[in-house]
């Protein structure tokens, strides 16, 4: 009998040479998570007309 399609990928994901790519997909999601919620925050700021204050928040 055939593994499912997702126990096939779990076979696959967890071989030990395989680890760090999941490791990269984590830290991949976690920055692109920082990189939206700063665009969220610059985009508030420009709508509140406080442009020059973007700069200050950016090297913080």
């Amino acid at each position: 009998m055939q593994p499912s399609p997702l126990e096939n990928f779990l076979l696959i994901a967890l071989k030990p040479d395989n680890m760090p790519i999941g490791g990269m997909l984590f830290i991949v999601a976690f920055v692109f998570w920082i990189a939206i919620r700063q665009m969220i925050k610059h985009d508030r700021l420009i709508r509140e007309g406080k442009k020059d204050k973007i700069y200050d928040e950016m090297i913080k």
